[in-house]
């Protein structure tokens, strides 16, 4: 396995990977956290995607119930690549 880091400039919104699309173009699902707190996550099949769930008028996390600790819910491999697919 091999990584690297690079600057990504001011433009956050596109996935510039051999498999490259906007992000807007992906689905995202919900992550539980084991303190029961609410995470967007997104997997092309190729690279993921996770950022806090944020209340917009507090910024505090979002801890929704809507899934027990450590599960995921929704189509969170949607609009994943067609290159390597996913084996599980």
């Amino acid at each position: 396995m091999l990584s690297a880091c690079a600057e990504l400039g001011a433009d956050k919104g596109s996935d510039r990977g051999p498999d490259s699309k906007e992000l807007i173009d992906l689905r995202a699902g919900i992550w539980v956290d084991p303190n029961g707190c609410d995470h967007w996550i997104i997997d092309d099949g190729l690279e993921g995607y996770l950022s806090a769930r944020l209340d917009r008028r507090t910024g505090k996390p979002v801890c929704s119930g809507i899934a027990p600790p450590t599960q995921t819910v929704g189509d969170f491999k949607g609009g994943g690549t067609v290159l390597i697919g996913d084996i599980f």
